[in-house]
Parts: C-alpha cells; sequence; structure tokens
C-alpha cells in the first residue's frame, strides 16, 4: 500500500541545497536530531497545558512539516556528506520515538477525546518503528513499509489538529480515526515483520 514516505526522494531534492549550506557551516546530523526532538517537546507540551487551545492546535500542521524537513536533514547530512556514526543511528531512533510520544500523547487531555485510543496509537506507533529496526537487526535493511509510518501518522494528526483547532468538537469523530489509524498501525506493524524476514 502507498504511503507518503514514498515522496521522500522528491522531498529530498527540495532540501539537498539546504543540507549542502548546512554542512558547509558544519552542522551535524545529530544537531539536527536534538532541534527536532525539542521542536516536538515544545509543541506537545504547547498542547498538554493548554489542554488543546486552538492557537496550539493550529501550529501542529507547520511542526509536522519541519519536524519531517528536520528527519529528512539529519538521515541527508549523514548518508551524502560523510557524517554517520553508531551514536547518531541510536539518536535517530529513539528521538523519533520520543518526538512522537511527545506530539500525540496530549491529545488525550483533550475534551472529547478517548484517551485509551491516543494511548494505543501511540503504542502501536513505537511497535511499528520497532518493527522497522528489526528488519536490519536481523540482517536485513530498516523497513519503512506503510501504510501507517511515521509520515503517515504525522499526516494524520497534522490533518487533525487543524480540524480541531478550527473549532470543531472532536465528539465521535476522533476516535473514530484514531481506531483506524490505529489497526492500520498494526497492519504496518506486519507487513514490516514479514518483509524483514524475507530480505
Amino acid at each position: 500500500m502507498a504511503s507518503i514516505y514514498d515522496i521522500k526522494p522528491a522531498f529530498q531534492n527540495f532540501l539537498r541545497p539546504i543540507v549542502v549550506g548546512l554542512a558547509n557551516i558544519g552542522v551535524t546530523p545529530n544537531q539536527i536530531t536534538y532541534a527536532a526532538l525539542f521542536l516536538s517537546f515544545i509543541a506537545g507540551g504547547a498542547i498538554a497545558l493548554t489542554h488543546g487551545a486552538s492557537w496550539a492546535l493550529l501550529a501542529i500542521p507547520a511542526v509536522m512539516f519541519v519536524r519531517m524537513a528536520l528527519n529528512a536533514i539529519d538521515g541527508m547530512l549523514a548518508k551524502e556528506h560523510d557524517m554517520k556514526s553508531d551514536a547518531g543511528a541510536m539518536l535517530n531512533e529513539m528521538s523519533d520515538v520520543l518526538s512522537d510520544a511527545a506530539l500525540y500523547l496530549p491529545f488525550a487531555l483533550i475534551d472529547g477525546v478517548s484517551a485509551l485510543w491516543v494511548v494505543l496509537f501511540v503504542i502501536m506507533a513505537i511497535f511499528t518503528e520497532m518493527a522497522g529496526v528489526l528488519g536490519a537487526l536481523i540482517g536485513g535493511v530498516r523497513r519503512y513499509d506503510g501504510p501507517m509510518g511515521k509520515s503517515d501518522r504525522a499526516f494524520v494528526i497534522g490533518a487533525l489538529s487543524l480540524v480541531l483547532g478550527l473549532g470543531v468538537s472532536p465528539a465521535g469523530w476522533f476516535d473514530g480515526v484514531m481506531i483506524v489509524a490505529t489497526m492500520m498501525g498494526a497492519w504496518t506493524v506486519l507487513r514490516r515483520s514479514v518483509r524483514g524476514l524475507k530480505s
């Protein structure tokens, strides 16, 4: 099944001049990774502290776009400018999970939202990334299969944030979206696991 991750090459081409400029001034992949993590905690904290104020929710789509750009940039710096390191690889994987949790769990504090489905969505996101990493651990490659990978989750949460930020009550429909997204996450875990065993 198609995933937003499939547009990554075009997105990387768009970002490449920025990556070259950052490399030229000595910016490291780990610095970019920390910046993405910091941004996620600030945005998630704003939602948690305000219980989903409109301004905090309306900022999330932009935060998601910037975070996706930073995630692409750190990888390009590492791979295309000879800055790979084992520590950087570990930081990258762990920060992705922490960023997801920091951004998504605060939605459980919004009135009318079921905390259960938000938490299950986050747990499934963790399993999804674990399944991707395990593909490489057993001798294959890191799996990025969809339909609910990191970029897809960001799109879903960004869209939900926009709707909520515009004043639409989450009653009824929000939990339904979370249930579907969580089920798609489970499917993604299965796909990554099966393909990881075959790679």
